[in-house]
């Protein structure tokens, strides 16, 4: 058991976290084609927990190398950003629009992946492993994920028109890559 507190192991401890997200993230992309939205949220913040603690135990190990720092934009990627767009899509667009809204919205949805991407590409090209800055540049993937379920919310407890929700996933899209500092917890 040696390997999970080895930085050199793909599969130590703080990368263990990291499947694990990864894992959460497959299987709620899962229960959203199965429109079953509640347990798809619940493996979403599932994952969320995990990539929580698997930074921590990587600092606090040492654990940190380059493999680590890829394998987590992949979960972010996945977790906190094709997720809750799929969830939205699935949930409020195909349900809630069509015609020309649908497009709008799928051309949102797009723009949103994209910038997620974009976003932890950038992270990943100016970051070493094990370093971690005082402030974020841009909303972070994590921070999207949940501005994006609180967005989900109010529509499904119709606060929100679906017309809004595509409103809000292009600001909340545009703010990962904004120049907006966010505190880093």
């Amino acid at each position: 058991m040696k390997f999970l507190y080895q930085a050199t192991s793909h599969f130590n401890l703080a990368n263990l976290f990291t499947f694990v997200n990864i894992t959460a993230g497959l299987l709620a992309t899962y229960f959203i084609t199965q429109n079953n939205f509640i347990l798809a949220i619940i493996l979403a913040w599932t994952g969320g927990a995990f990539d929580i603690f698997d930074g921590k135990i990587a600092r606090k190990y040492n654990l940190s190398n380059e493999f680590g720092v890829q394998l987590d934009s992949f979960a972010d990627f996945l977790s906190f950003v094709l997720v809750p767009v799929f969830l939205i899509f699935q949930a409020v667009y195909a349900t809630s629009l069509s015609g020309i809204l649908m497009l709008v919205a799928a051309v949102v949805s797009i723009y949103y992946v994209i910038s997620g991407l974009r976003r932890l590409i950038h992270f990943n090209i100016h970051t070493d492993a094990g370093e971690v800055d005082k402030y974020f540049t841009g909303v972070p993937t994590p921070l999207g994920a949940i501005l994006l379920w609180l967005v989900y919310l109010t529509h499904a407890y119709e606060i929100l028109p679906a017309i809004a929700v595509i409103a809000l996933m292009a600001i909340i899209g545009w703010s990962l890559n904004s120049t907006i500092k966010v505190r880093h917890p």
